[in-house]
């Protein structure tokens, strides 16, 4: 698939790029094929994990198109199905997904990134929240953000838009590996692998659990859980593939997922 999204399967992986010179920004448009082609993977039964990229190697995306805006996009229009980027809406997205930050990563780009579970970055990758320069708010990140870094830093990023070096944005754990430019699709898509041999099941628990406590007293998170209120671990804990897991680890090999 090919225009300002491409697509690209192997197996159980699905590579969605950016691709919309000269620096990957967003419109309504591409927001919306993007919540459909996450909601398309969602929905399939066959495939595992997925990688959001961009094309080229100075932007991964700036956000918001202002220039599409100044021709009339609006900024309250319709994003699609899983709101701006095609993920932050995305509801019961139990897969993974893979973030390869290939260049500037800032504003509604950041956002973007910040949905993902995993990212990785290549070594020249820059990140910023720079939205108060222009008189608006970082709406997400600024849910987002706190949350994931400490408040502090999160705070200065969002209040002077000051930019940070991938080194710092390790550093302070929004990024999670560093790697060199050529060499951050091979790695992006090697994690990927890893992922796809994985359980299914397994992972949409983690998700499911992992969104329901994150504004919950942890006995009130582990009460649900325990009381069978999550779909995903009712699904797991009545699974061909719980069984599985036990059986292989007592006979000593490895387990053969199915998803069910």
């Amino acid at each position: 698939m090919s225009g300002p999204v491409e697509t690209r399967k192997e197996g159980g992986i699905l590579e969605v790029k950016l691709n919309r010179p000269k620096a990957n920004a967003v419109d309504l448009e591409t927001s919306r094929l993007l919540g459909k082609i996450f909601k398309d993977f969602r929905d399939d039964p066959d495939m595992r994990v997925a990688i959001y990229t961009g094309e080229g190697d100075k932007f991964f995306c700036p956000g918001w198109d202002l220039k599409a805006a100044a021709d009339g996009d609006a900024v309250d229009g319709d994003y699609g199905v899983g709101g701006f980027g095609g993920l932050q809406e995305l509801s019961h997205m139990n897969k993974p997904v893979i973030c390869a930050v290939n260049g500037i990563c800032c504003g509604g780009g950041l956002e973007i990134a910040l949905s993902c579970d995993i990212i990785l970055a290549a070594e020249h990758a820059s990140f910023a929240l720079p939205e108060i320069r222009s008189g608006t708010v970082a709406d997400a990140a600024s849910i987002k953000l706190p949350k994931r870094i400490p408040y502090h830093v999160a705070m200065e990023m969002l209040l002077t838009g000051r930019w940070l070096d991938v080194e710092e944005a390790h550093r302070w754990g929004f990024v999670n590996q560093i790697h060199k430019a050529d060499e951050l699709m091979d790695k992006a898509w090697e994690m990927a692998r890893q992922l796809e041999s994985g359980p299914p099941l397994v992972y949409a628990a983690i998700k499911e659990v992992v969104r329901d406590a994150e504004d919950s007293k942890f006995q009130d998170a582990l009460n649900r859980i325990t009381q069978s209120q999550l779909a995903t671990v009712e699904k797991l804990y009545n699974s061909e593939d719980q069984l599985e897991g036990a059986k292989a680890f007592a006979e000593k090999r490895d387990p053969v997922w199915k998803g069910r």
